[in-house]
């Protein structure tokens, strides 16, 4: 299979979440037929969902890999599973969330993966890495990352550290 260009949403709220998601670099990075090509800086936003979790350590990083989405998105699960990963609670508080945000030009919707991720345009978690990342980056749907950053609030976020 040709190799693709992928990025990978990073977050963390529970244990050490700074260490979860760094870690979770090196984790994608170890990835069968995949090469890490680079990651945003740290982010600390506040949470989505159910109240009195704690913030988050949000990020994202940037690989060509060989993998299908599918089997990009099994290998993801199971690094989230070494992390602690619980499945309860949508949009709960947990130790490492990975989501295949883009892979290609591919868009894909089933059951179990939705490419471009769904809420990718309207979350700044989400936004201000991959504009960290690759600030020329364009959507499938010809959408510009910095265009849709400038449409979302920079309220409750904040840069933790520089790139790597």
């Amino acid at each position: 299979m040709t190799r693709v260009t992928a990025y990978i949403g990073i977050g963390s709220n529970l244990d050490d979440p700074l260490q979860h998601a760094t870690a979770a670099i090196s984790d994608i990075a170890a990835l069968a037929d995949t090469q890490l090509i680079g990651h945003s800086r740290w982010y600390r936003s506040a949470p989505i969902g159910p109240p009195g979790q704690p913030d988050y350590i949000n990020g994202a990083a940037a690989i060509r890999t060989g993998l299908a989405p599918c089997e990009l998105l099994a290998a993801l699960q199971g690094i989230e599973d070494r992390h602690g990963r619980v499945r309860g609670e949508r949009w709960g508080a947990r130790t490492l969330d990975l989501d295949i945000l883009l892979y290609g030009a591919c868009t894909i919707a089933s059951a179990s993966l939705c490419i471009p991720h769904p809420r990718l345009a309207e979350r700044n978690f989400v936004l201000y890495p991959l504009a960290d990342l690759a600030p020329d980056l364009m959507l499938p749907d010809g959408s510009a990352v910095v265009e849709l950053l400038a449409n979302v609030s920079s309220a409750g976020i904040v840069p933790l550290s520089p790139g790597g």
